[in-house]
């Protein structure tokens, strides 16, 4: 019966001590807590100090007195002692011995730290209706940008003439500004080299004597597609006749076959109109040493063949003075071989051919130092046939090359006083050509 009593007595005192020790734990953190932030001791308590529970207890005391709560108050005070510590629930209160060392830079304020140490922001979440909406900006966007960058296409898919065009003259552009720096380098060295323009190859003498009459050409093309408002009527005009206000730079490789026909018939045409001048000033060389064997070589050109460049040399002299000569020759004979030529008509007409013959002239010794004719590739074969009198459509290599060969051996075995023999070079080695004849006659080469 004492056993019983004493363990009552003790299962009594422990119950009586456990609550109230927790309380006053709990209290004294709140306490502690608002001390040290507000500087103000608050408390919820209505205990007097000096009855104060205190943790001891023995059997024979009484119970503690009752304690009003506000339970609200005490939890929001514990959750904000809670947050200003710091502590998490999920972690452990104390940090495991790895992690105990700190970096010195996590001490610096965050405007000292470095960029890439500073702590990165988390990211806000938003809502629906901003998430559909940057969704809807972003899809918006990238399909503006799309078909901005493949309006090309677009436009090639809807109007496919229109977009050739643009490529042609677009191309077209590009190529003939190139070309003209080009030209403008040449002309440099062409003026300040002591040798002139005979320091030129035969491809820069092409450029040379082509770009001059190319620019005045396309130049009121390209001014009037550039003005405003009058381009968008002057563009599909240009495109219209590209034959007459364009250049080659700007054709296709069809219409450049065309043209090049074309303008090669026209030259033809006046070949007959150089030979009647020819034939009718032959009486008036009847007391030069050469009349006979230059006779002899104007029926050779009516019967339907060729002199031997051998015969051309042989009466070279008959051209120095006389009916023949740039001063003596006629108006007429002097138009006549400007159009043989392809050349502009103005009121320096021998001027004009006098430019001419040197330049072709400094064209075949280029030639002749780059290795010869067979050293040319097709391309520039066929421009060379075409610069010279002959239509090259429909020949072969070797039958191009043979003709270069005699017009560079008469070429290079002249001097300055026989210019008008090398401005009927073709002529005396072109006029009764199969491929020119078939360029006049045939319907076909219309």
């Amino acid at each position: 019966m004492a056993l019983a009593l004493r363990v009552a007595a003790r299962f009594a005192q422990v119950s009586a001590g456990s609550w109230p020790q927790d309380r006053q734990r709990l209290l004294q953190l709140y306490i502690t807590s608002t001390n040290s932030s507000d500087n103000k001791p608050k408390s919820y308590c209505t205990l007097p100090p000096e009855r104060k529970y205190s943790g001891k207890s023995t059997g024979g005391e009484a119970p503690p007195p009752t304690i009003k709560r506000n339970v609200a108050a005490e939890i929001t005070s514990v959750g904000k002692v809670i947050y200003e510590t710091g502590w998490d629930a999920n972690k452990p209160k104390d940090p495991p011995k790895g992690q105990q060392l700190v970096k010195t830079s996590s001490t610096l304020p965050p405007s000292d730290m470095p960029d890439h140490e500073k702590p990165k922001e988390q990211d806000v979440p938003r809502s629906k209706r901003e998430q559909m909406r940057d969704n809807m900006q972003d899809y918006i966007f990238t399909r503006y940008f799309n078909y901005v960058k493949n309006y090309d296409k677009v436009l090639e898919k809807n109007f496919p003439k229109a977009m050739q065009l643009y490529h042609v003259f677009f191309d077209g552009v590009k190529d003939f500004f190139s070309d003209m720096k080009r030209f403008l380098k040449i002309s440099r060295i062409a003026n300040d080299s002591p040798q002139g323009i005979r320091a030129l190859n035969r491809q820069e003498l092409e450029l040379y004597m082509m770009m001059p009459r190319d620019m005045m050409k396309v130049a009121p093309a390209l001014i009037g597609c550039s003005l405003p408002m009058v381009g968008y009527a002057f563009f599909p005009l240009v495109f219209w006749y590209p034959r007459v206000f364009l250049t080659s730079h700007f054709w296709t490789a069809e219409q450049r076959t065309d043209f090049q026909n074309y303008y090669m018939k026209q030259r033809l045409q006046y070949n007959k109109a150089v030979f009647r001048c020819l034939q009718a000033k032959l009486k008036s060389l009847s007391g030069h040493p050469k009349h006979a064997e230059f006779r002899n070589i104007l029926g050779l050109l009516g019967s339907g063949t060729h002199p031997t460049p051998e015969m051309l040399l042989d009466v070279k002299d008959i051209f120095v003075e006389g009916p023949y000569s740039l001063l003596g020759m006629s108006r007429k004979h002097v138009k006549s071989l400007v159009n043989m030529h392809g050349l502009q008509n103005s009121i320096f007409k021998r001027h004009r051919l006098h430019e001419h013959a040197f330049l072709v002239h400094y064209m075949d010794q280029a030639i002749t130092r780059e290795g010869g004719v067979h050293n040319l590739s097709m391309h520039a074969l066929r421009y060379s046939c075409y610069l010279r009198g002959l239509n090259p459509v429909n020949l072969s290599d070797e039958e191009m090359i043979e003709w270069l060969r005699n017009w560079v051996k008469v070429s290079t075995s002249i001097q300055g006083e026989h210019i008008t023999l090398f401005l009927h070079l073709p002529i005396l080695l072109g006029y009764n050509h199969p491929s020119n004849w078939k360029t006049i006659y045939c319907k076909g080469n219309a």
